[in-house]
């Protein structure tokens, strides 16, 4: 009986831990959604650029990066 409680508490803490773990990582994620997209409102609302330009821009810079780091 006391292996068996044993087991059962550590599977518990471990549910535990593997849930509290997801949570902080959905909330990271949508605390990352929400400023990209205040970002991206404050861009097209000021600035009147929209997020296609945005992306666009965000390609170029990945793909310069790429192209750096692959010529060497």
């Amino acid at each position: 009986m006391p292996a068996e409680l044993i087991v059962l508490v550590t599977a518990i803490v471990i549910a535990w831990l593997i849930f509290t773990w997801l949570i902080r990582v959905v909330k990271v994620s949508i605390t990352t959604a929400i400023t990209i997209a205040a970002i991206v409102l404050f861009l097209q609302v000021v600035f009147g650029i929209g997020y296609q330009e945005v992306w666009q821009q965000l390609v170029r810079l990945i793909q310069n990066v790429w192209q750096f780091f692959s010529d060497r």
